[in-house]
């Protein structure tokens, strides 16, 4: 049966670019560890020739996530970074590149550390929620415009729509990554964006086992950008291996069920936050889903749920914070989100520590902000291991 976008998306995530194994049956796409492929004469094959350039495996897991992001086609990287790196790569040296403020760590030193140095890069950054501000920083030579929503981890909501129109006035590519979202909450394609890019290594695969990046492309993005992304991972040679793919292929089918217990749990926990915030000593609860954050409206706008990161500023200086990120049980101190499990971390001394602190302390990542990747446990436990961190 041919799978299209008239199924619906908790279906989709399950059959999507996926047909029971033609030799054998196995209603699970095999694991094709080869190499090489034979060939059948010059110019003749079976659609394979290396893996680097193409694998039946990860060409299966990548037309599962097109179909889910509503794209025209989507290559698999062995990490989010690798997939952001090659998209820098379709445009040329020196271009101007507009880049949200608020990004994870290891994009912001990507940006200004490597390519600055390496393709001269020219970089302006820009709080991307403010429209106009972006509107104004664009200029005749602006390449790209890249962004995240929400954005970590200060949880900024960028309006998709308003930024694509931006993008497609100045001739820049738009960037957007939605890692955070998933393609279950949130689809920046069907609002104009070019090219979307996940850490898949996050929400997609969901089991903090596996490390991969995925870039989706629009059909409506600019002529050539589809085939130039695909000639570069070939040249470069970040591709996600075979039994990645299938880790991968096989965590997006859960991805529907996951992310409703994620969004459910972590509206459950700010409640939480807020009904204690005083006995907490908690300054500030940021999440996409209250009421009184900034980009609420937009985000109820553009996504079918407000996700799964709280970000929290918490009073009692560094030591306090850091007996509460070492008394929590089930949320775990470490990095990264995302997994079934639930994560506590300290961005300003992990995920954002190579940013300079006066740029940090500027958006917001200062030394007394915590963040939260609410899993898929039992709220009540969740609850309660707060109580006794924060207690």
């Amino acid at each position: 049966m041919e799978k299209t976008n008239q199924l619906k998306f908790d279906t989709r995530a399950i059959h999507a670019g996926q047909e029971p194994d033609p030799q054998t049956g196995a209603v699970v796409t095999p694991i094709v560890h080869a190499s090489t492929f034979v060939q059948d004469g010059i110019d003749k094959n079976r659609g394979f020739i290396y893996s680097r350039s193409g694998n039946p495996t990860r060409l299966t897991v990548e037309a599962c996530l097109a179909d889910l992001e509503s794209a025209e086609t989507a290559f698999a990287f062995p990490t989010g970074l690798s997939a952001a790196a090659t998209i820098l790569e379709c445009v040329d040296a020196g271009a101007h590149i507009v880049a949200h403020a608020d990004l994870y760590g290891g994009i912001h030193r990507l940006l200004q550390d490597v390519r600055t140095r390496s393709a001269g890069h020219q970089l302006t950054f820009v709080d991307f929620s403010d429209i106009d501000a972006v509107a104004a920083a664009v200029t005749p030579k602006t390449a790209i415009l890249w962004y995240e929503t929400p954005s970590n981890p200060m949880l900024k909501i960028v309006d998709i729509a308003a930024i694509s129109q931006i993008a497609k006035g100045c001739g820049a590519l738009s960037v957007c990554d939605n890692t955070f979202s998933s393609p279950y909450l949130q689809r920046p394609l069907e609002l104009g964006v070019d090219i979307v890019m996940h850490s898949a290594t996050k929400f997609l695969s969901g089991h903090s086992d596996m490390m991969a990046g995925i870039a989706a492309v629009s059909a409506n993005a600019p002529d050539g950008i589809a085939e130039r992304l695909k000639g570069l991972q070939n040249a470069v040679g970040a591709v996600l291996s075979a039994q990645d793919s299938s880790l991968l292929l096989r965590s997006v089918k859960t991805l529907p069920v996951r992310m409703e217990r994620h969004c459910a749990n972590a509206s459950k926990l700010c409640e939480h936050f807020l009904s204690n915030q005083n006995r907490y000593g908690i300054k500030s609860v940021r999440y996409p889903g209250l009421s009184d954050h900034p980009g609420h409206a937009i985000a109820a706008r553009q996504m079918s749920g407000f996700g799964a990161v709280i970000s929290l500023y918490v009073d009692g200086g560094i030591e306090r914070l850091d007996r509460v990120l070492r008394r929590s049980h089930l949320f775990q101190f470490a990095v990264s989100l995302g997994g079934v499990e639930s994560l506590i971390q300290h961005p300003a001394s992990l995920t954002h520590k190579t940013v300079p602190k006066e740029k940090r302390d500027a958006e917001g990542v200062t030394d007394d902000l915590i963040r939260l990747s609410v899993g898929i446990e039992d709220a009540g436990d969740l609850i309660d291991d707060m109580e006794q961190a924060f207690s």
